[in-house]
């Protein structure tokens, strides 16, 4: 009797391969990382927001604004989940097939979002300053900051971040095929390489390697190799690094309390822990400990982050000021409708652009063949 080697075994089809269960307690961390960074933009922070409520933010929420200064760190929160999702989809994955994943994620909305901001700036009532339309034109691009472009997303630094980290996640680990060891080796490389740029002071490198923002992605990625084995060694030491190196850059960044015309004192130890609850929460889904953590609604809150996080901050200006000096509606109230009327707008686009649109420019980019 011949005995059929292992790897001539019949492999089952696609369609018979049990999915994974979608992780909705990390759609519930994305929103709680929205919800912070729109309260850092809305009571947190000095600049036109100030405008808006026709006084500083601090007058407003005498109380509150110290523990809202700390949301941007929602920023870091989301690139931790960014780390640990990329590595999660794009594992297994061509790199046509990951190329259309993320443009087809990330376009749709982000196009919307730049249309709509620009269209409302214009109109005569708003005192915003509209961009003119050729720089409205690059934004549509998403590499305006490196071609010295202003914005007409505030928030749109981040994704030009997230856009170096794809690239470099697809060139290391998607296109040679990912595995175990390269994606090790990618962690450690970039850990080693953002450290050496750091001490190099060299635009270029910095431009690249990120030294500020590597240390969160690179914990996601290592917090994913935990998700697939929790007794992973090397996967704990990538994601005790990363933590100890990113909580550095963001005190350093953020730490504010010498500087005594600071909008709203942070200490470092605040910093610390809110940079700590990113790591363990992701960490705790990635152990899953948060399974329980399953209602549906998760999923739709999910689904409305990404563009409630493109579109709040320069139009809740717009609303607060309708709302508060306006209406002359109090503070908190303002502050909570604005939040709901940025959210429904959030449901509105993913209805009716990111749902019909994504799925298209999914299908026509990982479709299309190069000549």
């Amino acid at each position: 009797m011949t005995v059929r080697p292992v790897t001539d075994m019949p492999r089952r089809p696609e369609s018979t391969i049990p999915r994974k269960n979608r992780l909705r307690a990390l759609d519930g961390l994305r929103l709680i990382a929205a919800l912070m960074v729109a309260a850092y933009h809305y009571g947190g922070r000095g600049g036109e927001v100030t405008g808006a409520w026709g006084g500083s933010a601090a007058h407003q929420f005498p109380t509150l604004h110290s523990y809202f200064a700390y949301g941007c760190l929602g920023v870091q929160v989301f690139f931790v989940i960014s780390g640990f999702v990329i590595c999660m989809s794009g594992w297994g994955r061509p790199l046509k097939s990951f190329f259309a994943s993320r443009a087809s994620r990330l376009l749709p909305a982000y196009w919307a979002a730049v249309l709509i901001v620009s269209a409302v700036f214009a109109l005569p009532m708003v005192a915003y300053k509209a961009l003119s339309p050729s720089d409205t034109l690059v934004n549509l691009t998403m590499l305006q900051q490196p071609l010295g472009v202003d914005r007409v997303l505030g928030v749109c630094w981040t994704l030009w971040a997230e856009v170096r980290f794809y690239a470099l996640f697809a060139l290391c680990v998607v296109l040679p095929g990912a595995s175990r060891r390269r994606v090790i080796l990618f962690c450690a490389g970039w850990t080693l390489a953002a450290a050496i740029a750091q001490g190099a002071r060299m635009p270029l490198l910095d431009i690249v390697l990120m030294p500020e923002y590597a240390p969160f992605f690179v914990g996601g990625v290592g917090l994913h190799l935990v998700h697939r084995d929790r007794r992973d060694v090397y996967a704990w030491g990538i994601v005790a690094v990363s933590f100890l190196i990113g909580q550095h850059y963001a005190v350093r960044s953020l730490w504010n309390a010498s500087d005594p015309h600071a909008f709203a004192q942070r200490s470092s130890t605040g910093i610390v822990l809110v940079v700590a609850f990113g790591f363990v929460a992701v960490a705790a889904i990635a152990l899953g400990l948060l399974n329980r953590a399953d209602w549906r609604w998760l999923t739709v809150a999910g689904a409305l982050t990404y563009p409630f996080y493109l579109v709040h901050e320069h139009l809740g200006w717009v609303v607060i000021h309708a709302l508060h000096i306006t209406l002359g509606l109090p503070s908190a109230v303002t502050f909570g409708l604005t939040v709901v009327s940025m959210l429904l707008l959030a449901w509105l686009l993913n209805r009716f652009v990111e749902k019909p649109l994504t799925p298209r420019l999914r299908a026509a980019l990982a479709g299309a063949r190069a000549r």
